[in-house]
Formats: structure tokens, C-alpha cells, sequence
């Protein structure tokens, strides 16, 4: 059972599929800075949001934990935090 849960794991590292995290387990950033040096898209509440500002030039990863954590830096509250 132990090796199946760790070839499940790496699979799914291995496919960048994104693992749940609790939203008090999630990384709070200090600014748009520093969240954009790991996720230059910045990070949306959930698939298929639009972006106000207009065009941006990356895509936005979808983690709603992530976005509770740093939702401070969401400026025009369109539900993507650091979009650039």
C-alpha cells in the first residue's frame, strides 16, 4: 500500500497536477514581488476568472487556498492576486 501511495505521489508530481492545500497550510507572501518569483501569473481563486486590468502576459495558476492566503494582493478584487 505504501509503494502505491508513493507511485501515486510522483506521478502526479510528475504531471504538475496540484496537490490540496488547507488554506492555514498555504504560503502567505509578503508581496507581489516575491509571489511572482514563484508563480509569475500570479494566483486565481478559481478556473475561468477574467482578469480586469485586461491582457496579461502569463497565465495565473488556480489554487483557492494560495489566493485566501495572499488575497491582500488582489488591488482590483477580480479574484487573481499578482496577475501580471
Amino acid at each position: 500500500m505504501r509503494k502505491l501511495t508513493w507511485a501515486l505521489l510522483a506521478t502526479a508530481l510528475l504531471l504538475g497536477a496540484a496537490l490540496p492545500v488547507s488554506a492555514e497550510g498555504a504560503k502567505r507572501y509578503q508581496n507581489c514581488k516575491a509571489l511572482n518569483a514563484d508563480y509569475p501569473g500570479g494566483v486565481a481563486k478559481a478556473a475561468g476568472i477574467k482578469n480586469k486590468g485586461g491582457k496579461t502576459k502569463y497565465k495565473p495558476l488556480v489554487s483557492k487556498a494560495l489566493y485566501e492566503a495572499n488575497k491582500k494582493s488582489d488591488r482590483d478584487k477580480d479574484g487573481i492576486a499578482c496577475e501580471r
